[in-house]
């Protein structure tokens, strides 16, 4: 069973205690530098440092991939950061999502608000529904936690003649990605010196697959007669298929192998999937509650709630042919907390607005207030590391990257400024270590 350590402190002095060229991957959320609530945290510039990320450099191994979470408005200045610091940035991945609650200032009733101009209360809307957002007066949207039944006031139409100019304008857009950066450390010679030597260097391809995607049998015309043809002319042996090698005459038949990973993820709601075509095969089930290949991803697998005979044409069309990952559950959040006190935590998600109050506060074990589902850090874990290697993770936070790489079977080095947070880290990761002992 591989391990996991948690060191207290400030990333920038606790890296140095780690040996040059020691660790197999970096798998990191550092903070957006947005201010969240006020918090010093997310407005230190810590992702900006370079110095953050020359470390990362020095202790990754050459050829070492670091995937790192940023925010919509501030994700340049760390990639910037990272690519000053010596990395290579390869590529980046977008996780999409439909949950994000638009931050925006209505300027016609901030105008309104100036003039002294008071809004008539038209209505009152209790949120007593499960979960989900509720439609306001002017065409706005709220946004509510999962059992909140307080009262909002419902407001008519701008009073002044400025407000009435400005109706409708706003600040933001609605948050629905969250960029990660995938970077790597400069290589050792050619990517086959670099892997032969360091063990690292590649992603796992194979092992990241989404669904069944059927090859051979005519869908790869190129390669149809590559099992006729000898090893001499072409210099094949075999070809590898998900984890077990198959002789190239394989492809003379159909192979469900997978669809090859993207630089795109998403989280299976309906406003996402609205977006593909609407066709046979486009839209797959992705319910919450869904267990497929690898976890909460594609396959032909049943749709929570149904009979478990809709299969949507393989799950092959569209949508489905990215990896899928709703956000984090309250269960996935607390596992393994349940000594912890519940505490009030606000949870905006993605691109922290303007001018607006936050959300009604929920009540969690795992307070942290940007933890990611631990299937999607599964994946990029998965995705970066080579087996039995180790994962990095210089801002842990509660410890998302930790549980997830040790579902993995990797071992884990995290670094968090916060004792609060490590504690919660530490319980997290240790109930799913102890599970897998």
């Amino acid at each position: 069973m591989r391990d996991f350590r948690i060191l207290l402190g400030d990333c920038r002095d606790r890296l140095k205690e780690l040996p040059d060229n020691s660790i197999d991957s970096i798998v990191t959320d550092p903070p957006y530098e947005l201010g969240f609530m006020g918090k010093s945290w997310d407005a230190s510039g810590v992702a900006y440092d370079v110095s953050v990320w020359q470390e990362c450099l020095r202790v990754l191994k050459p050829g070492g991939h670091l995937l790192s979470f940023g925010g919509s408005r501030t994700y340049h200045r760390m990639a910037c950061a990272i690519e000053d610091a010596g990395f290579q940035i390869r590529d980046q991945i977008m996780w999409v999502y439909g949950s994000g609650f638009p931050k925006s200032l209505n300027i016609g009733k901030a105008l309104d608000k100036v003039a002294g101009a008071e809004r008539e209360v038209i209505g009152k809307i209790r949120n007593n529904q499960p979960g989900g957002t509720s439609a306001f007066a002017e065409g706005g949207v709220g946004s509510y936690q999962r059992g909140d039944t307080t009262e909002r006031d419902i407001v008519g139409g701008p009073v002044t003649p400025e407000a009435e100019v400005w109706n409708g304008w706003g600040t933001a857009l609605k948050p629905a990605h969250e960029p990660i950066v995938l970077a790597r450390k400069p290589l050792d010679g050619t990517v086959a010196n670099n892997v032969l030597k360091h063990g690292v260097g590649g992603l796992n391809i194979d092992g990241c697959r989404v669904g069944d995607e059927v090859l051979g049998g005519g869908t790869m015309p190129n390669l149809r007669d590559v099992g006729a043809m000898s090893k001499e002319a072409t210099g094949i042996d075999k070809l590898s298929f998900g984890q077990n090698p198959r002789p190239a005459t394989r492809l003379e038949h159909e192979s469900h192998v997978g669809r090859f990973p993207a630089n795109f993820i998403h989280d299976g709601s309906d406003e996402v999937l609205e977006l593909f075509p609407d066709k046979a095969g486009a839209i797959a089930p992705v319910k919450s509650g869904q267990k497929g290949f690898g976890g909460d991803i594609y396959g032909k697998y049943q749709q929570a709630g149904d009979d478990g005979a809709t299969f949507y044409n393989d799950g092959l069309g569209s949508a489905a042919r990215f990896f899928y990952c709703a956000k984090a559950s309250k269960k996935d959040r607390n596992e393994g907390l349940d000594g912890f006190a519940d505490k009030e935590v606000h949870r905006y998600g993605a691109g922290i607005g303007e001018g607006l109050t936050p959300n009604a506060p929920a009540n969690d074990k795992n307070h942290h207030p940007t933890v990611k589902p631990t299937d999607l850090m599964r994946y990029l874990c998965r995705l970066v590391t080579p087996p039995n290697g180790t994962v990095l993770d210089p801002f842990t936070g509660s410890g998302s990257t930790g549980k997830a790489a040790v579902l993995e079977g990797f071992s884990f080095i995290g670094v968090e400024q916060s004792g609060e947070y490590i504690a919660i880290a530490e319980a997290r990761i240790k109930s799913v270590y102890d599970s897998r002992a």
